[in-house]
């Protein structure tokens, strides 16, 4: 089943719901103006103009769509599984990724290499860091592999006397 997008079921003047003015003192246009301007809009979000039974609907349907911990088994951190749509797990399934063997030809795994360097490109992209890394598989691996790469960057700078780490509980 193919749900279509909310901008797909848009219909000009159509609210979901309008907040009030807030009393703020300094607009979200003030606040823009700090931001580099490569970084700004240049015109209106294209939003989607929907009923807020609409949109409880249509995310209601997907939830129903995805595979999580609320409804199976999952043999990884739960922390790793906010939202996985169908279609990624999908593509996830297909044997161009899951039957590539590490010892394989190179020249047979272009196509799974070219999406995950553009992906790594998206990623720093999105968060402006120069690279990243998809190799940790899960919640404390990407952790774990987080921490040594924070680790690397402060002893390349000579910064060797950091030896703790703040956790959020």
């Amino acid at each position: 089943m193919i749900e279509p997008l909310l901008i797909d079921k848009s219909k000009k003047g159509r609210l979901a719901y309008c907040y009030p003015s807030l009393d703020l003192p300094r607009s979200f246009d003030q606040e823009l103006a700090h931001l580099p301007s490569h970084l700004q809009r240049e015109g209106s979000a294209r939003l989607p103009e929907v009923s807020e039974l609409d949109v409880v609907r249509h995310f209601t349907r997907l939830s129903r769509m995805v595979h999580g911990v609320d409804n199976g088994m999952y043999p990884l951190g739960s922390c790793t599984m906010k939202y996985n749509p169908k279609l990624g797990e999908e593509i996830a399934r297909m044997a161009q990724f899951t039957e590539i063997h590490p010892l394989q030809d190179i020249s047979t795994v272009q196509g799974c290499l070219s999406v995950m360097y553009n992906l790594l490109e998206d990623l720093s992209s999105i968060t402006g860091m120069s690279w990243g890394s998809l190799q940790p598989c899960a919640g404390s691996h990407g952790e774990y592999t987080g921490l040594k790469m924070i680790r690397s960057y402060f002893l390349k700078k000579g910064d060797v006397g950091r030896t703790k780490v703040l956790i959020p509980v």
